[in-house]
């Protein structure tokens, strides 16, 4: 049991680095959404995945214009984040085929060969097939974005996929996701450092203390 004492010194290290490193999935999430609230200008960089790509990459800027965020920029050097990703629009026909079959056989038969012969047979069968073949046809756009600051680091990032929607295309529907989560997330960051700076000072405190936090507000 020599190695019980070294297994504990391990642990006991390893907990002690944890502690002195408390970052956590949730820490890093809450810092790289702060970071879009430095954001003054994006560069939609091209989108890959073909013709349909640029395409969507249209789509997108006509979106987040409207969503005055932040400047868009044609100019790369200008911007403080880049978006970049992939899309991709398909039109495609699906085929659907079904079949049920019903089938049923039965034989019975005598026989016996001497110099007089006789036998006797009997057989049933009952068969039924019944096939089904349909098309659709369907449409179908992806995107995957991500926004990456000057360091090459990304801050923020999404997956949308759309069959369309009642009063506008694929395209379009998947370009008002990524527009619609990029609010949401920024609407989180601005909560999160409300919250971070905001200090309530109890009833009782001097009132010097009190003019301060005025006077931060």
């Amino acid at each position: 049991m020599k190695w019980l004492p070294v297994l504990l010194s391990t642990l006991l290290l390893m907990s002690a680095t944890a502690a002195d490193n408390p970052a956590s999935t949730l820490a890093i999430e809450e810092n790289s959404l702060k970071q879009l609230l430095q954001i003054r200008r994006v560069y939609v960089d091209r989108l890959t995945g073909g013709e349909t790509a640029a395409q969507m990459r249209d789509i997108l800027l006509s979106s987040l214009e409207g969503t005055n965020l932040f400047v868009l920029t044609e100019n790369v050097e200008r911007a403080d984040a880049t978006l970049k990703g992939a899309a991709e629009d398909l039109v495609f026909t699906e085929v659907h085929t079904s079949s049920d079959g019903i089938n049923a056989h039965t034989n019975f038969g005598t026989g016996r060969t001497t110099s007089n012969s006789r036998g006797a047979n009997a057989g049933f069968g009952v068969g039924e097939n019944e096939s089904d073949h349909s098309s659709e046809r369907r449409h179908e756009a992806v995107a995957a974005v991500r926004l990456v600051n000057k360091e090459g680091d990304v801050i923020w990032a999404t997956t949308q996929e759309s069959m369309g929607a009642k009063f506008r295309g694929a395209s379009t529907d998947v370009a008002d996701k990524i527009t619609v989560k990029l609010k949401e997330d920024f609407a989180r960051a601005r909560k999160l450092v409300t919250a971070t700076t905001t200090n309530v000072v109890p009833s009782g405190a001097p009132a010097a203390a009190q003019a301060g936090q005025i006077a931060l507000k």
